[in-house]
């Protein structure tokens, strides 16, 4: 039975051809991505046990967010820590934003990763952590260290003056020197400059005093020991661990970061095996009652059913195992190819060895071969249950409706269960709601799938008249092939439907967020501009200063963040100045009036005041974020507005008590609204600032919404596999539809149907499928995305369902066209078959 199985295979090369591509293609997901996260994961945890090899110990401080710059550690600790037994460096660092700009005024970097530091030599003149390839470190005020990389991408030589920002005003310093690094930034593809020690301490803390210390080990005094040694002479705010140990602390971070990409990618390539095992199962199936005069003399032959079972999941496994070494190898080559895609996109990421480790061969043959074999388990149990007499017929019994009855009660449950779920999960909020809506679409999904059997004929019957009147004869024959055997079309549509399911659910969620929060842009700003920090990071307050002082500007507001204790219970603040602030955002009093903010009363939103019970007039005990105390008068409730916290106070209010204010944006109206000329005058008024960004209304909504269409993007991108196995099943099912069809075919053409309408029939055939499958898709994505986004609601201001029908009705163009594309290679084998040598066959 085993050479039996084997002989199959090979019998039947073409037939498990699609089969073989798409276990390969879900194979090659799972190996792609498993070796790539591990590669990933092996370089970053290599270069992080890299820069710190040298260390003993390293000291962390801890800054108290009320005044970031009031923590460190001062010379003197440093010094005491120099002099311990044991120690031979001990170097105190200072870090923080530092912006290059390139000879055109534009910012190198992607702003998060552009990092300023120290310049710290030691005894030899010479700081360990960088090696320079071109010039010295900086030893005066007025120079600076650029990476290699950095100064490469700006053209920049020794010698050359090069502007840089930080959190204050634009500085031109020259440049000293060239260098390589291990540090972290500089390996995510961003920028570090090197400041000497004075001037950075005095842009980032503080004159004298560092943030962190790095300690290195005299020869034979064990890491462990100089820890016990370093950490009575720390402050309240620092804390030390050994090299290795931070190290082994960043590897676990690694690996914690990597984890949500792998469950992401891995949750796709699972997307893209379940769609396969349809077409699996599908392929099995049909092989099987192809083989329906083959099996059953194996049985007369004393062949067990058993034994017959068995010849089927080993024909299985094999096909499996040349999937699965297929898959893997393309896998390989597809996580090279990510290597190389985030480096040309900008991502550079440490050179080291690709990984390939057990996990990722034993999951990917695992995967495959288990797949398979499930897969193909039904049809070999009803190949082990063909009688012996079959052998007298060519025919296998196909089923009929009335044997469908428990299959379809089953669905029936299901789909109602899995409905109910998730209307109940759309009823409530948050991931709770999301969590049941995930079961019951799971649940919906199984229950539609074995449910489309019997689903496919009163929907293809409904456009069997249009078919007709289209296309004749062709259009008959096709709309009854569709359904002439319910399980094998509901298994073909039904990997279509899974695809895009996903697809419009993605689609619904995504086009309902983008406009809501569209709408929120447009509805709740009245500001022609904001002005925000490339970093990301927080605006020093000379820009406030500047951007007010600036040429045209008619009101001017910062998103000031603060934080208050109403009996004792924390509330989010936004600091605001009053008179310009209605003028800047969309501010709707229910009651009282915003001019009060001018008066030291603050501003609540409706939210917060029926949710606390506060209302215009009520005086509250406040504690500010310094520990001090206040009775505030509630002087206007407003309608919430998307940019601004539940409570709003005076800049003026909140200035004692904000040593350094957070400001991640200030919002400005200018006379004339948006134009070159007004945002020039806030480019110069910011000293033509690389790190500084400035973007209008288009600007701000491209930047609230781009978020989520390069989400959709991605989503699309990696849905796309699912959809080509879906692909691929409507090829295999034509293909062996054609097959078992040739005498009748022969037949057709024998009484008149010619060549241009035998393709015909296949093609509208695989149309008829393919847009079934995608309509029940359609419609089961439309009821996801509504349900997910009802539990959304009520954490978006302005939340409405919006339905896509532009994409949709290209989703179910795409589909027809799959279906077109799909029955290329069977209707032209359909139409090519000699009609005598078809009608003979059996």
């Amino acid at each position: 039975m085993f050479r039996t199985a084997l002989r199959n295979v090979l019998a039947h090369k073409a037939r498990l051809l699609m089969t073989v591509l798409a276990v390969m293609l879900g194979v090659a997901f799972v190996s792609g991505t498993l070796v790539f996260t591990d590669t990933l994961g092996n370089a970053l945890r290599n270069q992080s046990a890299k820069s710190y090899d040298n260390v003993a110990v390293a000291v962390t401080t801890h800054a108290d967010q009320r005044d970031p710059k009031a923590s460190g550690v001062n010379a003197a600790t440093l010094k005491k820590i120099q002099g311990l037994d044991g120690v031979d460096t001990a170097t105190g660092r200072v870090s923080g934003f530092a912006g290059v700009a390139d000879p055109d005024g534009k910012l190198i970097g992607n702003g998060w990763s552009n990092t300023g530091g120290n310049y710290s030599p030691g005894k030899n003149g010479k700081d360990a952590a960088y090696t320079f390839t071109d010039g010295t470190g900086p030893d005066a005020a007025d120079r600076i260290a650029l990476d290699k990389e950095t100064a490469k991408k700006g053209k920049y030589h020794v010698g050359d003056k090069v502007r840089v920002a930080t959190n204050g005003p634009v500085k031109e310093y020259t440049l000293s020197g060239v260098f390589t690094t291990e540090d972290g930034a500089v390996n995510a593809g961003g920028s570090l400059v090197l400041f000497d020690t004075p001037v950075a301490q005095r842009l980032y803390l503080r004159p004298g005093w560092f943030q962190d210390v790095t300690v290195s080990a005299a020869a034979g005094v064990s890491d462990r020991k100089l820890l016990d040694a370093v950490e009575p002479l720390l402050p309240k705010d620092a804390t030390a661990q050994t090299g290795k140990g931070l190290a082994d602390k960043q590897a676990k971070q690694i690996e914690t970061g990597l984890s949500s990409l792998n469950t992401m990618l891995l949750g796709f390539a699972g997307i893209a095996l379940f769609v396969g095992i349809f077409l699996i199962a599908n392929t099995f199936t049909m092989l099987v009652a192809q083989r329906t005069k083959e099996l059953a003399l194996l049985r007369a032959v004393g062949a067990s059913r058993r034994q017959v079972k068995r010849s089927v999941l080993v024909e299985a496994a094999v096909v499996g195992v040349i999937a699965s070494v297929i898959g893997f190898l393309l896998g390989i080559g597809l996580a090279t190819g990510l290597r190389s895609a985030m480096t040309l996109i900008g991502g550079k990421i440490p050179a080291g060895p690709l990984v390939v480790s057990p996990t990722a061969v034993v999951a990917s043959f695992g995967v495959g071969v288990l797949i398979t074999v499930l897969a193909a388990w039904l049809p070999a149990r009803r190949a082990a249950k063909i009688p012996p007499v079959a052998a007298m017929s060519s025919v296998h019994a196909v089923a009929t409706v009335k044997s469908l009855v428990l299959r379809n009660s089953i669905g029936a449950v299901l789909t109602l269960l899995g409905g109910a779920a998730i209307v109940g999960g759309a009823a409530m909020s948050g991931s709770a709601g999301q969590s049941v809506i995930g079961l019951g679409a799971f649940l919906t999904l199984i229950g539609v799938i074995v449910l489309i059997p019997l689903l496919s004929r009163p929907v293809i019957a409904l456009v069997r008249p249009l078919l007709e009147r289209l296309f004749g004869v062709s259009g008959k024959l096709a709309s009854q092939n569709a359904v002439r055997n319910p399980r094998r079309t509901g298994a073909t549509a039904s990997a279509l439907a899974i695809g895009l399911t996903l697809v419009t659910g993605i689609s619904v969620l995504g086009v309902t967020l983008g406009q809501a929060i569209d709408r929120m842009t447009t509805d709740d700003v009245k500001a022609d501009y904001m002005v925000s920090m490339a970093s990301h990071d927080t605006l020093d307050k000379s820009a406030l200063t500047a951007l007010q002082k600036a040429d045209g500007v008619s009101a001017v507001s910062p998103q000031q963040d603060a934080s208050l204790r109403v009996k004792g219970t924390f509330h989010s603040a936004t600091a605001v100045t009053p008179g310009d602030v209605e003028r800047i955002f969309t501010l709707k009093t229910v009651s009282g009036s915003v001019d009060s903010l001018g008066n030291g009363e603050i501003a609540v939103s409706e939210k917060a005041a029926k949710h606390n019970g506060w209302k215009t007039g009520d005086t509250l005990p406040v504690t500010y974020d310094d520990g001090k105390t206040d009775d505030l008068k509630v002087g206007a409730v407003f309608e919430d507005n998307g940019f601004l916290s539940q409570i709003l106070i005076s800049t003026t209010l909140a200035a004692p008590h904000e040593a350094h204010p957070h400001i991640p944006g200030v919002w400005l109206k200018m006379d004339g609204g948006t134009s070159k000329a007004n945002e020039q005058a806030l480019v110069d008024a910011l000293g033509d600032n690389p790190a500084m960004s400035i973007m209008d209304r288009q600007d701000i909504r491209n930047m609230f919404g781009g978020s989520i269409n390069l989400a959709m993007n991605i989503m699309y991108g990696l849905l796309a596999m699912a959809l080509i196995i879906a692909v691929l099943g409507v090829v295999n099912t034509l293909a062996m539809s054609v097959f078992e069809r040739q005498q009748e075919i022969g037949m057709l053409r024998a009484i008149g149907l010619d060549r241009r309408r035998v393709k015909r029939m296949i093609r509208l055939e695989a149309v008829v499928i393919s847009l079934f499958g995608a309509m029940i898709g359609v419609a089961l994505g439309m009821f996801l995305g509504w349900a997910i986004g009802k539990t959304l609601a009520t954490s978006i201001p302005g939340y409405a369902l919006v339905i896509p029908w532009d994409r949709i009705a290209l989703f179910l163009a795409l589909a027809g066209l799959v279906g077109v594309l799909a029955a290329l290679w069977p209707a032209r084998s359909a139409a090519k078959l000699n009609m005598l040598t078809a009608i003979k066959t059996e």
